[in-house]
């Protein structure tokens, strides 16, 4: 929405500069996006005078020129055809720019003469398309003396010319600030200046209007409540008069003809677009109607549309002469020759407007304001007010108006509480304040029931008002309030148990010397196939991107993504980790928080010790464990193999507690590797944060040390097992014999292989145990240490079903 500032000034009595009328505009909430301001532009531009002018002597079109400037006498190369003696033009000296041909002047030899300077066309100083020749200024006109500025000479005789234009972004819930009055409005509200009265005179009817309007019955609820317009006979449509021109051209619109430049300035002045019909190309009675199928128009672009059922069309006797509230048709457009003209002024739907231009591609000003809504209860007084510029500007007689249908009723009142505006937004001002706010808005007030304006479609409930007043007071002057505390001093953080754990293993993960990842929520739909996600209850409605189609299942694919862009740029060995929301399905409930590590490549740099080994399924269980442990997971858990598909079947596990799965460790499925682009072998890592068990008590970080004087025994025990047999089973089992004496329990060895079979049968490996024992009240006697002995060896065989191994 662009705009002049002496456009403002014809509704908004103020004396404030363009820099505070921008700025106000932006913290009103009409972010004012580019000010053009020529008088800037135009500064470095003074007036100066030829005194003579000779032909170049190395060309036949070019003149040296002696010039009379404010710091004396210059030469001047110059190739206008109007250059000569006697006259006063505008230079630019050396070091100016000069905007329209976008070059900073410098010292130049033309030809072998030296020449100091230029004088300027109104092309060059992007005045106008003209370049025939240099401008030529009116040696009686104001400003015009040797040394003055350009800009004062402009000020005084085409002040259009230095009239700064201010461009702002109107939200589409504004749509009443699509015209210069409504900003006036919201400006006078603010007190930038008093909002000049709108004076609305009927214009008389000389004589019955010749042609009828008539709505169809079944758009007058929803399509075109209201439709009016009267002819006027006898206009002359010439040029616009010049102030109208430069209006429109400092916007960026073309003038056309004083008729078609009178509906254009009403769109941006005061946001009510019209349309005027050559009468005499109208046959018949104008209705509105829905199109047909067959029907066709071609419009004023030039363009052919053909037209479809459900969209609704001006049309006459003789056909379609309009598409309703976007574009005219070139059948019946005013021309030169028009000299009987029918305006037409009426009320459209927005939903309707906005999908009959979308259907068509059509955009236009007209379209871009009905389908965000002006003011009906404007429409009438529009076309009363358009009708007094067409006989100002064009002449001729009006006659009676013609309308069908009538104003929608857009009446509707909100209570008006002052302390809302407390509750709401935590601002302090007087009721007063606010009820005078609203009432410069255009509201009016019945006690405390504030009664909306027309023009303001957007305000639908009592916490608009509050934003309406809270708007013009300002929120730049919204001051922070600390919350009301029950303990002086800096509060501790309250966290829930959950975020202290999910806390802790974040931590914990990065002093494993992983690096933490932070990834989208989104992933594409094969990645999500490849864990078990995918699915249409975790599709998004409205993706903003093909890869980011789907709510992620697991936090694996994010991070092997990450690995594969990282090894891509030659980063090969990585410790990578996240911890974040999955999903799995799309309801409340369906999601968990996971704590995921990956390792990639090898353990260490290359060294002459050889250190460097590829990671294993190892590495990733001890730090699973690491994390299990900082979380409060109980020591003695499980293992199984019960693993989901992305994990390798023979490489994986699950550390568990019965059912409940804690955490799974190992390496992932090779087709995943190579599905996501991985080179060689990657092991991970996922907690089930939830899943962790809390204690019912506290449990000290650290348990107190307890030491015993007495000597530890230890035993070593060997068991024969089936191969499938986890050696955490065992372990698990000869803990649990004595757990008063057991200190500890150890894996120092397994026998597994052919040889293995070999002597102990077919399926068959061996498990070696060392057993700590540590007495705390007396020392062991043999008798006591077989009978613990003894336990041991039937609690594992009881748990896995080996035997001791002879």
């Amino acid at each position: 929405m662009k705009f002049t500032l002496s456009w403002l000034k014809d509704h908004l009595d103020t004396e404030a500069s363009v820099t505070e009328i921008a700025d106000t505009l932006t913290d009103l909430g009409l972010e004012v996006e580019e000010v053009t301001d020529p008088a800037a532009r135009l500064g470095a531009f003074t007036i100066a005078k030829i005194l003579a002018a000779e032909d170049h002597p190395d060309s036949d079109h070019l003149h040296v020129c002696k010039v009379l400037t404010d710091e004396g006498e210059k030469q001047i190369v110059c190739g206008a055809p109007n250059a000569r003696a006697g006259i006063t033009v505008v230079l630019a000296k050396t070091g100016d720019y000069v905007p329209g041909i976008d070059v900073t002047l410098k010292p130049a030899v033309i030809r072998g003469v030296e020449s100091q300077g230029m004088m300027c066309s109104e092309r060059e100083l992007e005045l106008s398309d003209e370049h025939n020749g240099i401008i030529e200024l009116p040696e009686d006109s104001e400003n015009a003396d040797v040394g003055c500025r350009f800009v004062d000479w402009l000020a005084a005789n085409r002040p259009a010319a230095v009239d700064p234009v201010i461009d702002i972004s109107i939200t589409p819930n504004r749509p009443d600030a699509l015209g210069v009055r409504g900003v006036a409005r919201d400006l006078a509200a603010r007190g930038l200046g008093t909002l000049k009265p709108l004076a609305i005179e009927a214009v008389p009817g000389g004589y019955p209007c010749p042609v009828k309007v008539e709505i169809a019955d079944a758009l007058k609820q929803k399509g075109c409540p209201l439709f009016a317009g009267r002819l006027v006979r006898g206009v002359k449509n010439g040029e616009s008069p010049e102030w109208l021109k430069a209006r429109l051209e400092a916007i960026g619109l073309r003038p056309i003809s004083a008729l078609v430049d009178i509906t254009n300035y009403f769109t941006y002045d005061l946001n009510r677009p019209l349309h005027v019909f050559d009468a005499a190309k109208v046959k018949g009675t104008v209705r509105i109607a829905d199109a047909v199928e067959g029907d066709e128009i071609l419009a004023l672009d030039g363009k052919t549309y053909a037209l479809k059922p459900g969209m609704m069309v001006i049309r006459d006797d003789a056909g379609v002469e309009s598409i309703a509230g976007i574009m005219g048709g070139e059948l019946s457009g005013c021309t030169a020759e028009t000299t009987d003209v029918f305006i037409e002024s009426a009320y459209w739907d927005p939903i309707t407007i906005a999908a009959t231009g979308r259907a068509l591609k059509i955009v236009t000003d007209a379209r871009y304001r009905f389908e965000r809504g002006v003011d009906p209860a404007f429409t009438v007084p529009g076309l009363e007010l358009a009708t007094q510029m067409v006989l100002e500007l064009c002449g001729g007689e009006a006659s009676e108006l013609v309308i069908d249908g009538a104003v929608p009723d857009t009446a509707r009142a909100y209570r008006l509480d002052p302390d809302r505006v407390v509750s709401l937004v935590g601002m302090e001002i007087p009721a007063d304040v606010q009820r005078k706010t609203l009432t410069d808005l255009g509201f009016t007030f019945e006690g405390d029931m504030a009664q909306v304006p027309s023009w303001r479609p957007d305000v639908l409930g009592e916490a608009d008002l509050v934003e309406e007043v809270a708007r013009i007071a300002s929120l730049t002057k919204l001051v922070g309030k600390p919350l009301s505390r029950e303990n002086v001093g800096v509060p501790k953080p309250v966290l829930t148990p959950a975020q202290v754990r999910e806390k802790t293993a974040r931590r914990t993960i990065a002093a494993l010397g992983y690096n933490e990842c932070v990834s989208y929520s989104f992933i594409d739909a094969a990645a999500a196939g490849l864990f078990g996600g995918g699915s249409e209850a975790t599709r998004i409605e409205n993706p903003i991107s093909s890869e980011m189609t789907h709510l992620r299942p697991d936090l694996l694919p994010g991070l092997l993504e990450a690995a594969a862009r990282n090894q891509a740029r030659g980063f090969m060995d990585l410790a990578l980790f996240e911890v974040g929301p999955v999903f799995s399905g799309g309801e409340p409930g369906e999601q968990a928080v996971l704590a995921t590590g990956l390792l990639v490549g090898s353990t260490a740099p290359r060294d002459p010790w050889q250190s460097r080994r590829p990671v294993d399924l190892y590495d990733a269980k001890a730090d699973a464990e690491a994390v299990l442990a900082a979380i409060g997971a109980p020591a003695r858990v499980q293992i199984n193999r019960k693993l989901d598909a992305w994990w390798h079947p023979g490489r994986a596990g699950n550390i568990a507690l019965g059912p409940n799965v804690l955490a799974t460790f190992g390496e992932l499925h090779p087709k995943v590797l190579r599905a996501l682009g991985i080179k060689g072998a990657a092991v991970g890592f996922t907690i089930r944060l939830a899943n962790v068990p809390f204690p019912k008590v506290h449990v000290p970080t650290r348990p107190a040390l307890t030491l015993s004087d007495l000597h530890s025994v230890e035993r070593d025990f060997a068991f024969v097992v089936d191969a499938s047999v986890e050696a955490l089973t065992a372990v698990n089992a000869a803990m649990g014999a004595d757990k008063a004496l057991i200190a500890g329990v150890s894996v120092f060895d397994q026998f597994t292989g052919p040889k293995a079979e070999e002597q102990m049968g077919p399926g068959k490996k061996s498990i070696a145990l060392s057993v700590r024992l540590q007495p705390k009240d007396k020392s062991l006697t043999d008798a006591e240490i077989e009978a613990v002995a003894a336990k041991i060896v039937d609690k594992v065989a009881k748990a896995t079903g080996g035997t001791l191994r002879s």
